[in-house]
Formats: structure tokens, C-alpha cells, sequence
């Protein structure tokens, strides 16, 4: 018997990097990094023609536009990304049956709350980064049934770009730094997410839940909090100052608390996240 085939878009980027890593590991999959070139995800025929190509059991979405702050300004393509290709992917997933795990953020929420958000809490985006995933995620469950959405937060990785990544360079070049002290979220360390998302899709088989779920590593922490521990692992002796959100405007508006709360993956799929610190110990072990 063929063994089921697990597409993967943005495998350059930090999630579909990790993917690709661990996919040896799954013997029991083929899987198919998508180029550019095979799937163009600003060119919905070039999705049809994809589909009728490769026939997936399993796609992975994990492309996306992702600069938060030009977002604003190049609205268009944001949406085409994150809103109009997903749609189209998740209705190409139902007429062949393929089950559809898409990406999301903690960005379709207000960050007005003062508890984890759940799954089925209100969304509300504050910037068009999250108003075009925000849609993403409505279209795909919309067009196929048999989708699962997983909004994650904070995420990074040893590849691509990154907030630990960019602090490690800044604390290296300067004597001191100044981050944002009142932004409340959850740091999501990509190689546990990719391991996640592979662990479900094998679950799916016997235990075929679906709809949206949330994933990042437990502890709720500032991006101040999570840049100070950084230095402390790094062992650099830049000085972080922290800072409100006032005295560093963006384009584009953050939410100042973004925490989700988990145990809807950790009661249906039985994945128990790691606490934040341990993953970030992990990736300096791995820098190392």
C-alpha cells in the first residue's frame, strides 16, 4: 500500500525548517516540501493544478505573510496569503478528502483579556496582520470539514528570523537595550510545535477530531521577561531596560495580552507542551 503524502508549504520558513527535520524520523509518511515553484500560493490555479499533481493526504500549511508592521500597507497581498489561498487549499483539500492543518496566531485576539484565551473566546483583531489570518481560519473550516487550525504565538527557532535571534544580535552589538515590558504572551519554540502537529496527524486515523485548537510552550511571560532570560542564557552582559508599549510605536498595533489556554490539544491529542524555559535551554543547547 502507498504510503499517505504530507505536503508542506513554507518549508523555508521557521515551522516548515523544523518540519523537514524531524520528517526522516516518520517512516511511515511521504512527505513533499513545496517550492514556490510547484505551488504559487498568490496564484490560485497554480493551487488547482497543484491538487491534481500530488492528490495529498495531509497538507501542511505553514506558509504565510508574516511582517506584522507592512502588512498595513500591503494589505493585498497579506490577504492573498493568509486568507484567499487558504481558503482555496482547504476547498481543494475537501473535494479529494486530504485533511488540512493550517497555521494561525494569537494575533485574532483583542489582547484585552485578562485569562488564557480558549479556542471558542471572541475574536477580535487589532491589526490587519491578524484580521487576514482571522479570515484564514474562517474560509478553511468553512471549505473543509475535515480542518484543523492551530494558532500558535511568539514562535521561534535556530532558522529564520526570529525574536530570540534578534536580541542574541543586539545584545552582541550594543552595551544596552531597551524591550517592551507590558506585552503578555507565550514563547513557542518551532521544533516542539513541528513534533506536535506530526503527532496528531497520526492520532487523526483513530481519533479524527478537527476545528481549532491552540499550541505554544505553558508559562506566561513579558517580551522583556523573555529578553532578560535570553541575556542570562547567552551570558552577554548587555543591560535590557524594560519599556512600555508607548515608547515604541509600530504600524501596526500589538495586543498587550495574548496568553492561550491549551488543554483542548492536551485532552483531545493528549500533547502536553513543554514549559517555555525549558524549550528556550533547549535551542541554546542546540545554538551551542
Amino acid at each position: 500500500m502507498e504510503k499517505p503524502l504530507i505536503v508542506v508549504t513554507g518549508a523555508s520558513g521557521q515551522l516548515g525548517f523544523c518540519l523537514r527535520q524531524i520528517a526522516p524520523n516518520y517512516t511511515n509518511y511521504n512527505f513533499l516540501f513545496a517550492t514556490r515553484e510547484q505551488l504559487d500560493l498568490s496564484n490560485l490555479q497554480s493551487i488547482k493544478s497543484f491538487f491534481v499533481q500530488y492528490k495529498p493526504a495531509f497538507f501542511i500549511n505553514c506558509a504565510a505573510y508574516t511582517a506584522v508592521d507592512k502588512a498595513e500597507n500591503e494589505q493585498e497581498f497579506a490577504l492573498t496569503i493568509n486568507a484567499t489561498a487558504v481558503g482555496e487549499i482547504a476547498q481543494q483539500c475537501a473535494i479529494i478528502k486530504a485533511t488540512l492543518i493550517t497555521i494561525s496566531t494569537d494575533y485574532v485576539f483583542d489582547g484585552n483579556g485578562t485569562s488564557p484565551y480558549l479556542e471558542t473566546s471572541n475574536t477580535s483583531p487589532i491589526n490587519y496582520y491578524g484580521y487576514t489570518k482571522w479570515l484564514g481560519e474562517k474560509l478553511a473550516i468553512e471549505n473543509n470539514p475535515k480542518t484543523i487550525i492551530i494558532r500558535t504565538s511568539w514562535v521561534y527557532a535556530l532558522h529564520g528570523n526570529n525574536f530570540v535571534k534578534t536580541m542574541l544580535r543586539l545584545m552582541k552589538e550594543r552595551d544596552e537595550i531597551n524591550v517592551v515590558a507590558d506585552q503578555i504572551g507565550c514563547p513557542t519554540y518551532a521544533p516542539d510545535l513541528a513534533i506536535a502537529i506530526v503527532e496528531i496527524i497520526q492520532q487523526l486515523p483513530s481519533n479524527p477530531k478537527f476545528g481549532i485548537y491552540h499550541y505554544s510552550n505553558t508559562g506566561a511571560i513579558s517580551w522583556f521577561q523573555f529578553a532578560t532570560a535570553i541575556k542570562e542564557l547567552s551570558k552577554l552582559n548587555c543591560i535590557v531596560n524594560p519599556i512600555p508599549s508607548s515608547a515604541y510605536s509600530t504600524p501596526a498595533k500589538r495586543p498587550t495580552y495574548s496568553v492561550m489556554d491549551l488543554s483542548a490539544i492536551e485532552n483531545d491529542f493528549s500533547i502536553i507542551p513543554t514549559d517555555w524555559k525549558t524549550s528556550l535551554v533547549n535551542f541554546f543547547e542546540r545554538l551551542a
